[in-house]
């Protein structure tokens, strides 16, 4: 009587083993961690051009208030666009820390796209051909919103409200002495917040694959939904004026519409 071989279950069907799969996943990182660290050595070195476009917005140079001004002339009503705003730094260390904690952020961006392709390499091969091609085109499209929300928080968002607070006086006595660590904290912080916002369609698109949300859902619950924005939107602006809350809410309600329509495809 013969008996049939036992099933090494510690084997997947292209024959590597659990620990094999580890090892893959393991050099992966590394390249990733590689790169990042290497594009953040080359922000770190060009850091007097990284610091200029960072600090931009704290000149009344900057475009948006150029544009604000331009716009104000051509409804005949112009306005002082003009302001000063001086950074200082209170630590012996902190402008060194800012500097390679910035250097990391601007390498993690600049390599963002080659550690997609990485991961993308790894699962790829336990996807079918149609979840393969529909994953490829939802990391593209995950880092082009991402950025896009980068973008709308340098050149508008955080500019307006950073000279909204820093030329914000309870009197004329109290001098703004604003620091280096708070401007870039919120800067970084801010961009975070809204490129992850901008996720939204991507997110609901794959919740839509799933079968776990439909169109007819966010349309029934639209209301609760720009509830939902306003309230982020409030935690992510920290003014106080309507203006700003209205500019981070509607780029986030026009992304919940165009989900829908996603979804709906």
């Amino acid at each position: 009587m013969t008996t049939k071989p036992e099933t090494d279950t510690t084997h997947d069907e292209g024959g590597m083993t659990f620990w094999e799969h580890l090892d893959v996943l393991r050099g992966t990182l590394i390249k990733m961690g590689v790169a990042v660290v290497a594009c953040g050595l080359a922000a770190f070195v060009f850091k007097d051009e990284i610091f200029a476009v960072i600090l931009a917005p704290k000149s009344d140079t900057f475009p948006i208030y150029r544009l604000f001004e331009q716009v104000g002339a051509w409804f005949s009503t112009p306005s002082d666009t003009s302001f000063s705003v001086s950074l200082i730094n209170t630590g012996l260390a902190e402008q060194f820390k800012i500097h390679v904690k910035t250097s990391l952020f601007v390498g993690l961006l600049l390599a963002s796209p080659y550690c997609i392709y990485e991961l993308f390499h790894f699962i790829s091969p336990g996807l079918y051909a149609r979840e393969r091609k529909y994953s490829r085109w939802a990391m593209a499209a995950g880092y082009v919103m991402f950025m896009l929300g980068v973008a709308l928080c340098y050149f508008l968002i955080f500019p307006l409200t950073f000279r909204f607070l820093g030329t914000y006086q309870v009197s004329a006595d109290v001098a703004n002495l604003i620091t280096l660590q708070s401007y870039m904290d919120t800067l970084l912080v801010m961009s975070f917040l809204l490129g992850v916002l901008f996720e939204l369609p991507i997110l609901c698109w794959v919740l839509g694959r799933l079968g776990v949300l439909s169109a007819t859902f966010m349309r029934r619950y639209r209301k609760h939904a720009f509830v939902v924005i306003l309230l982020i939107a409030a935690i992510i602006t920290p003014t106080s004026d309507v203006f700003t809350l209205c500019l981070v809410a509607l780029p986030i309600c026009l992304l919940y519409e165009v989900s829908i329509w996603v979804v709906r495809r």
